[in-house]
C-alpha cells in the first residue's frame, strides 16, 4: 500500500510485518463461560489441542484468556486466572512457534504467563485496571493491545453513552499510549484496539468499522475483534455459532478501512476472505 505507514511487530527473533497482509489472531477462550465457545476448551489438554489446531490453521498469533469479559461478567482472581491458563500456555509453548497472547488485564497474571512462554499481552483496559500492568509489559519487551473500554465488563452494556464516539476512544486510546510510553514500552510494540462490543451500543460498531481509518493517526497498527459479536447477531437474528458470514463481512470492511490484525474464532475461514481483501487493498504479501 503505496505511502502507507509500515509496522514491524517483533517477538525476539520473530517478526511479524502486520503491513505487507493482514495477520489474524485466533481465539482460545479457556473459560466455562464465554458468550461464544464458553466451556468447549476449558480444560487444559481439550485448550491446548485447540491451540495446535489454530496454529495449523494458519493463525499468526494464538490469544488465550482465562477470564470471560463477555458483558455482564463477574471478575476472577488472579489465582484462579492462572490456574486455567498457565498449564495451557506451558503447553502450547513446548509446541508451537506461533507467538502466544494473553488476554489479561492484570499484571500478576501477565508476568506469570510471560515467564511461562506467552510472548504478548492484550489489556481489555488500555493499561488502566492495573497501574503495574505497563510496568510488567516494559519489563519483558512484550508487544501488548491496548484497548478501549467504557466501563468495565460486568457494566459496560448499560446504556453507553458518547457525544463524540471516535472522539472520546482515539483520546482514550492516545491516554494508553502515553502510559505505555511512560513505561518504557517501545512505540514498535504498541497496538491499538478500538474495542468492538465492549461498552458501545450496536450502530456504534458499525461507525467504529466504517470510520476506523481515522484511528491512523495515533500511529500504532490497528487491531479489530468483530468475531461472533452481539453486533451481528442483532442484526442477522442469529446466536454466536451462526455468525461466521457476519464475521467475515466486518473482517472484510475493517481490512479496507486499516486493519493490521483481526481476532477471530474461526481462523481458516477468515484467512482466506482475508487473502482477498488483502489483494483489493493492495497489500503486497498474500
Amino acid at each position: 500500500m503505496e505511502g502507507a505507514q509500515r509496522f514491524i511487530l517483533s517477538f525476539g527473533d520473530r517478526m511479524l510485518d502486520l503491513s505487507a497482509r493482514t495477520h489474524v489472531m485466533g481465539i482460545l477462550n479457556v473459560t466455562p463461560d464465554s458468550f461464544s465457545d464458553g466451556g468447549e476448551y476449558f480444560e487444559p489438554d481439550r485448550a491446548i489441542a485447540r491451540g495446535l489446531e489454530l496454529a495449523r490453521q494458519g493463525a499468526d498469533i494464538i490469544d488465550v484468556g482465562a477470564e470471560s469479559t463477555r458483558p455482564g461478567a463477574e471478575p476472577i482472581s488472579a489465582e484462579q486466572e492462572l490456574e486455567r491458563l498457565l498449564p495451557v500456555i506451558r503447553g502450547l509453548a513446548s509446541q508451537v512457534t506461533v507467538p502466544i497472547s494473553v488476554d489479561t488485564y492484570k499484571a500478576a497474571v501477565a508476568e506469570a504467563a510471560l515467564q511461562a512462554g506467552a510472548h504478548m499481552i492484550n489489556d481489555i483496559s488500555g493499561l488502566r485496571f492495573d497501574p503495574a500492568m505497563a510496568t510488567v509489559v516494559a519489563k519483558y519487551q512484550a508487544p501488548v493491545v491496548v484497548m478501549h473500554i467504557k466501563g468495565q465488563p460486568k457494566n459496560m452494556q448499560q446504556d453507553p453513552h458518547y457525544d463524540d464516539l471516535i472522539g472520546e476512544i482515539s483520546e482514550y486510546l492516545s491516554e494508553s499510549i502515553a502510559i505505555a510510553l511512560a513505561a518504557g514500552i517501545g512505540r514498535d510494540r504498541i497496538i491499538i484496539d478500538p474495542g468492538i462490543g465492549f461498552g458501545k451500543r450496536l450502530m456504534d460498531n458499525y461507525e467504529i468499522l466504517r470510520r476506523l481509518r481515522e484511528f491512523s493517526r495515533l500511529g500504532c497498527p490497528i487491531l479489530v475483534g468483530p468475531s461472533r459479536k452481539s453486533f451481528i447477531g442483532k442484526v442477522l437474528n442469529v446466536p454466536p455459532d451462526q455468525r461466521l458470514e457476519g464475521t467475515i463481512a466486518a473482517v472484510v470492511i475493517a481490512i479496507q478501512n486499516g486493519a493490521h490484525i483481526v481476532r477471530v474464532h474461526d481462523v481458516l475461514p477468515v484467512i482466506r476472505a482475508c487473502r482477498i481483501a488483502d489483494l483489493l487493498v493492495g497489500k503486497t504479501a498474500v
